[in-house]
């Protein structure tokens, strides 16, 4: 909805009930139903379609304006999925050169609560290891072979090995 109340900055609240109309009409990702329909076990009726020709101006001039925004909205809701995943696609890291039994370092950015016996945080070690990769589990996660001295999950993002 941020889309489309970025782009109708001044009737924004006009339309905020359209739009929410919209997006429940839409069919969720993770769901594969409507919102709508998951919410109260049936289907929406639009309401937007004229039953027949009426000799209200206004009426049919208000039914056009709300299928306008109703296909505007529809299509700052279609182009949302493709904005998220371009956007998370930017910090994906592969792990094009990582085989199994390679040594790497292991970043020590999200280990600082492990590291209390150090006295000064900026004088720690930026990356501690070696450790063998135990095996490669997507493109850009991988699994170590880690001391239990460290506590956290073996399982890492390439962007915390070197």
């Amino acid at each position: 909805m941020y889309i489309f109340i970025d782009y109708c900055q001044e009737q924004w609240p006009e339309w905020l009930e359209t739009v929410e109309f919209t997006y429940n009409n839409k069919v969720h990702t993770g769901t594969k139903v409507l919102p709508f329909q998951a919410n109260s076990g049936q289907n929406s009726r639009m309401g937007f379609e004229l039953r027949k020709k009426g000799k209200y101006e206004r009426v049919e001039q208000f039914v056009k304006k709300m299928e306008k925004v109703e296909g505007e909205a529809k299509t700052a809701l279609a182009k949302t999925p493709e904005d998220m995943r371009q956007y998370a696609d930017r910090h994906i890291v592969e792990a094009v050169g990582y085989k199994v039994r390679d040594l790497v370092l292991l970043s020590t950015k999200d280990l600082k609560w492990q590291m209390v016996g150090k006295k000064s945080e900026k004088l720690m070690e930026q990356f501690i290891g070696p450790y063998k990769i135990k095996s490669i589990i997507l493109a850009n996660v991988v699994e170590l072979e880690l001391p239990s001295t460290i506590r956290i999950s073996p399982v890492v993002n390439v962007s915390r090995i070197k």
